[in-house]
């Protein structure tokens, strides 16, 4: 779970950090008397961009260096991995397992009433919105126990992504204006919070009152949390009344060739190398592809394949949607995970 977190904060601080107009370099000095004349910067900056006077007075003088987050920060992974891909099947049997099924389906039954308002509004499957609740913290078991405007103020500091944090930090703090109390402000070590792990910024812009109390409390409303995740669906581009993927078998001689995808994405490339180039569903059963129980969507969808344990091993057709997976966490054992979950759920 907090892998999963982490590899999508790495892919937002790409972005941060290639579009910053300021200099990202290094603090010089990590210890506590750097950290508050850090802060006192960040003052500041903070002021500038809206935060209120009252929001900073309360939040500044409680804040320490945390050189903890700062050691998990520098322990993340600074490239892709020159090995060979993993399986999926060993990711699957732990993420879609008996226990998160049933809980899934549970959640899924008492909150029927809402989600069906919010899938009608939204066009995205109920099941799909609980599976990435429950993927994310297990339907609100775990959300994380740190100090998030601690965290993100000492890794704004060190330096390294600080574009990043330094906006995600001041994003928590106008959090704070909206009303959000201190005490929700915990999550995980790099910022996520809340039932659907939301970035700061994510909040502001995504996060969604679901049962209109005026409040979008992601952290103690399941259907604030289902409606945010929902919101996070349709502005990534979810198109309803289309599956995510299905379970397929390709046959014995199938010309790989014919389908390679000769594109390198500029986002998450080595996540996009596992997959074919697009092609239209009609295409695929002249190929000869078989869905493993699943009926074929219409014919003009576009989808690419992809063989997650090789050749001769189940097979998945994707469609956009898929996309729309990845976009909340780019990694594809994530992305099938959620999907299959949730059709478990639905099942």
């Amino acid at each position: 779970m907090w892998g999963d977190i982490t590899r999508r904060l790495k892919r937002l601080a790409i972005v941060s950090i290639f579009a910053a107009s300021v200099s990202a370099a290094p603090a010089c000095a990590q210890d506590e008397a750097g950290f508050q004349t850090y802060l006192q910067q960040l003052r500041g900056t903070a002021m500038a961009q809206g935060v209120s006077r009252a929001t900073l007075d309360s939040v500044l003088p409680t804040l320490t260096l945390n050189s903890r987050v700062i050691e998990l920060d520098r322990r993340q992974p600074g490239g892709p991995a020159n090995s060979g891909f993993s399986p999926f099947a060993p990711y699957k049997a732990a993420h879609v397992d008996a226990a998160r099924i049933g809980r899934g389906r549970t959640k899924y039954l008492a909150q029927r009433p809402r989600l069906s308002r919010i899938e009608r509004e939204t066009g995205v499957p109920e099941s799909i919105m609980v599976a990435i609740w429950g993927h994310e913290t297990n339907y609100g078991a775990y959300t994380g126990n740190f100090d998030l405007l601690r965290s993100l103020a000492s890794l704004a500091y060190e330096g390294r992504r600080r574009p990043l944090f330094e906006g995600e930090f001041i994003a928590a703090l106008k959090m704070m204006d909206r009303g959000v109390t201190r005490d929700q402000l915990k999550g995980s070590w790099a910022g996520a919070t809340g039932n659907p792990q939301f970035l700061p910024s994510i909040y502001l812009r995504l996060a969604r009152d679901g049962d209109g109390d005026g409040r979008a409390d992601i952290w103690n409303s399941e259907a604030d949390t289902l409606a945010s995740i929902g919101n996070y669906f349709v502005n990534a581009g979810w198109r309803a009344g289309q599956p995510w993927g299905f379970a397929v078998t390709v046959p014995a001689g199938f010309d790989r060739s014919m389908v390679r995808n000769r594109l390198v994405s500029p986002r998450c490339p080595r996540v996009f190398e596992r997959h074919s180039g697009w092609r239209t569903i009609a295409e695929w059963r002249a190929m000869g592809i078989v869905p493993q129980g699943a009926a074929w969507p219409n014919d003009q969808v576009l989808a690419t394949l992809m063989e997650p344990d090789g050749q001769g091993a189940t097979a998945y057709l994707l469609t956009g949607n898929y996309r729309v997976i990845l976009d909340y966490n780019c990694s594809n054992f994530y992305a099938l995970s959620v999907g299959l979950l949730a059709d478990a759920i639905a099942g």
